[in-house]
């Protein structure tokens, strides 16, 4: 394979002939709008039979098409390019209902594709988020015309992460709902007259509704779109992992023994919203003998974040950015697709990370701190030559790879849910809402999703200080480790280069006043005063939380006595960083952080239903017999 940095495209070969919205019927009746972009010659298509390509969206085909163009660029070299809307999104028939018939709506696409006489009965599918969970869930399915996939920043196991994560939900896809709904102009969804207007012209932001969690039934603007409010309030409420989260759409791990033997390429970033499930989704397939590689840069979500250099505030350098992904997908259906992939091996890395950090730490011309980093190849992960090293948590603030010598040690805070420490950046997607319509724009068809869309916060790096527009803080915007429910825990400066790069756990032991609460964890990465930033920088890396009910297992909750002492163990998302020599290296523990997550009403009730709120004391113990601990993924310096 070409390297997927520096791919030099082929030449236009083909003219390309559209067919709009061919009804491709699925097993239960209902139509799905499909556009077919054939290559052709002298205004005619080809006669034999092509390779062909997959994308199913739930953002507008034709907005889609418009936007990115890669049917149209496949398609002028030599493939059958298919795109369908989604079931219940725009020209497509039925209801949205989550992800969850993506699975049997992707297989029954794939299995007319094969009736069609323009098709060679080889296809590949690609796209990213929601266009990625509908490669991997008709791959669950097992059809056997698969044969080449390349799910950019997409899940594994919804509940894990993605959608729920230790308990807590990520209110993003909650927004989801809100602005999907909103922008969605199919007409059985809207054929009252009202309802468009009433999604479009004045309706609650979602900002305004996170002051209002949970949403319930009826009382938002979802009750005018049922299926929306429906399978909206049922991921928020449906908090137990049961076979509700196991279906094939929104659960590949549990479905990856019935994937075809499709080469696959799956692409990440650490910024990203789905990188613990991008490299689950690896080491699965790997590990079943699929023919897969991985491909992960220091980017955050979306489809044309891999050609970027930067991440919220910080900016990578130039390297750190893909000549062009149009180019790595096609290399890859041209070897996969087009060919059959039987060549001899080429050599190539089957993981290819990028390892952020090392950087100037000036400010950039665009006012970003310059972090830096390199791509590097690496033939397994967890890396081989991985040292798990445990760093301890101690009463005076200190992280250090010594457990603490003191008999009793632990620190209390008071964790009041109506005052929950604000997100800033992080693993963030779709945490967004709708702007008003153009001025002279009365319908939401005439607006464009992206003109409108505004992010509630912004994914990526950033210094941990509040500031004027993040969600949740007013004056005086002060540094979020000063407030008296984060502790904070950081190494004195670094005396030589310290790489981390693998899954990192913290495990801590706690009490609480309170039946259930969450407890959080954020590792940041601290520079040292300089002339750019004099107060220096704390730059987050990758955070997570646990819900304590959740604390046995995602199966089923049990509730902690209050008082009790137990252990709780947080799975942070995988990252890669070289911490510099001078640099600190942080762990800030707290039980909120809003609006990534929902905030725990500390009272015990049913998930997404409570009423009462009440503040709890929350203790994190670091002593001999409980040295609460973040295991860091330790990369040895190769000297």
């Amino acid at each position: 394979m070409t390297d997927p940095l520096h791919v030099v495209p082929p030449q236009t070969e083909y003219e390309v002939i559209v067919e709009r919205n061919v009804p491709v019927t699925a097993r239960d009746g209902v139509t799905l709008a499909t556009d077919i972009f054939h290559p052709a010659r002298d205004g005619q298509p080809l006669a034999e039979p092509a390779p062909v390509l997959l994308l199913r969206t739930p953002y507008n085909k034709d907005e889609v098409e418009a936007t990115l163009g890669y049917n149209r660029w496949f398609a002028q070299r030599g493939y059958v390019c298919v795109i369908q809307d989604c079931r219940g999104c725009y020209e497509s028939g039925g209801d949205v209902d989550f992800l969850f018939p993506e699975a049997e709506d992707g297989f029954d696409t794939l299995e007319w594709i094969d009736q069609q006489p323009w098709s060679n009965g080889r296809v590949g599918t690609w796209g990213t988020s929601w266009m990625g969970w509908t490669q991997t869930a008709m791959a669950a399915l097992g059809p056997k015309n698969l044969v080449a996939m390349v799910p950019n920043m997409s899940g594994a196991d919804a509940h894990q992460c993605t959608v729920r994560q230790g308990g807590a939900m990520e209110l993003r896809f909650i927004a989801w709902a809100f602005w999907h709904s909103a922008t969605n102009t199919q007409a059985a969804l809207k054929q009252d007259p009202w309802v468009d207007p009433a999604l479009n012209l004045g309706a609650a932001a979602f900002h305004e509704w996170l002051t209002r969690m949970p949403i319930r039934q009826g009382q938002t603007q979802l009750a005018l779109v049922p299926s929306y409010e429906k399978w909206a309030l049922e991921i928020l409420t449906h908090s137990d992992r049961d076979e509700y989260w196991k279906h094939p759409s929104v659960c590949p791990r549990e479905h990856w023994d019935n994937f075809p033997d499709a080469a696959t390429l799956i692409v990440g970033g650490w910024y990203d919203s789905y990188t613990r499930a991008t490299f689950d989704n690896y080491i699965g397939l790997a590990e079943r003998g699929r023919r897969v590689r991985l491909l992960v840069g220091p980017w955050t979500h979306g489809s044309v974040k891999p050609e970027l250099s930067y991440a919220g505030d910080i900016d990578f350098g130039p390297d750190a950015a893909l000549d062009s992904f149009r180019d790595v997908h096609l290399d890859w259906f041209d070897r996969y697709v087009r060919g059959d992939g039987s060549e001899p091996d080429d050599g190539e890395a089957p993981v290819k990370i990028f390892v952020m950090g090392g950087g100037s730490g000036q400010r950039s011309t665009g006012g970003r701190l310059q972090h830096g980093g390199q791509w590097r190849n690496e033939q397994e992960w967890p890396l081989a030559r991985t040292q798990f090293t445990p760093y301890y948590l101690h009463g005076d603030g200190r992280l250090t790879d010594s457990p603490s010598t003191e008999a009793d040690s632990s620190t209390t805070y008071r964790f009041d849910p109506s005052n929950p420490v604000p997100s800033n950046g992080g693993n963030i997607s779709s945490l967004a809402e709708l702007g008003p319509l153009p001025s002279g724009i009365a319908d939401s068809a005439s607006a464009s999703r992206d003109s409108r869309i505004r992010q509630i916060l912004e994914p990526g790096g950033f210094d941990q200080v509040e500031h004027e527009g993040l969600h949740g803080c007013s004056p005086p915007y002060l540094t979020l480790g000063s407030r008296p429910d984060v502790l904070v825990f950081q190494t004195d400066p670094l005396e030589d280069d310290l790489e981390v790069t693998g899954p990192i756990e913290v495990k801590l032991w706690i009490k609480s006043s309170a039946v259930d609460t969450d407890f959080t964890a954020k590792l940041i990465d601290v520079y040292p005063p300089s002339r750019w930033y004099p107060r220096g920088y704390a730059l987050n890396l990758t955070d997570s939380i646990m819900r304590v009910r959740y604390r046995k297992g995602p199966e089923r909750e049990e509730f902690l006595p209050p008082g009790e002492i137990d252990q709780v163990t947080i799975t942070l998302y995988p990252t890669s960083n070289l911490f510099a020599r001078g640099h600190r290296l942080r762990l800030d523990i707290s039980s909120s952080n809003f609006p990534r997550f929902d905030v725990n009403p500390n009272t015990g009730e049913p998930i997404g239903r409570d009423r009462r709120r009440t503040a709890a004391d929350n203790t994190v113990f670091h002593d001999t017999q409980r040295g609460s601990q973040v295991v860091l993924p330790i990369i040895p310096r190769l000297d």
